[in-house]
């Protein structure tokens, strides 16, 4: 053992020493772990405004970032398809610089994906986002960052995370989505507006 701690360090210097023993005290995993997650919406018609798709972005990264935090999960990467009026499709993935289970960085590499995209006048009938190289978030480091942006929208996240806990999905929502569906019933003088959402730094392309 001394060996191993001096080449390694004292803690994988143990761990090393213990399974090369057969001990090993991580807790045994009796059901299958998923390896990825994905959500989808099709459209009932053609869809060819491109706030529309982000829209349809932004709602799918608030609820893959809602199963992943309540499994207690983080993803490592994002693969961003969509099909087609034809029945076509195309497919663009993404590894994110840390694993998260955060809505804002799900939702900014989603549209960096859609962005490459390079769409012109679509047909889009159905959009899906996949969260892959999942991870127990136990395990997931996260950068550190001098700014405040980061820590205020985690703690928007709790507080809508609290509320779908106790009163259901869909209870606090971001205003483009709560708009965009106050327009599509005809609420007068509601206009949806295009999600703009910053990507953060470590996501860029």
């Amino acid at each position: 053992m001394a060996t191993l701690i001096r080449l390694f360090g004292a803690a994988a210097g143990r761990a090393l020493h213990a399974h090369a023993h057969g001990q090993d005290l991580r807790t045994v995993q009796t059901q299958p772990v998923a390896k990825s997650l994905g959500a989808d919406r099709a459209f009932d018609h053609d869809v060819l405004d491109p706030a529309e798709h982000r829209r349809a972005l932004l709602d799918l990264a608030e609820e893959l970032g809602a199963r992943l935090r309540d499994g207690q999960q983080a993803a490592s990467g994002l693969e961003l398809s969509v099909r087609y009026s034809d029945r076509t499709s195309t497919t663009r993935s993404r590894t994110l610089n840390e694993p998260t289970a955060d809505t804002r960085p799900l939702a900014a590499t989603a549209y960096d994906l859609y962005t490459l995209l390079g769409l012109q006048r679509a047909r889009v009938r159905a959009i899906s986002l996949r969260a892959h190289g999942l991870r127990p978030a136990a395990q997931a480091t996260q950068q550190l960052t001098l700014g405040p942006g980061d820590d205020h929208a985690l703690a928007i996240e709790a507080v809508a995370d609290q509320a779908r806990a106790r009163y259901g999905p869909g209870t606090l929502r971001p205003a483009a989505l709560a708009n965009a569906k106050q327009a599509s019933r005809g609420i007068p003088g509601a206009k949806p507006p295009l999600p703009a959402l910053p990507p953060r730094e470590g996501n860029r392309p």
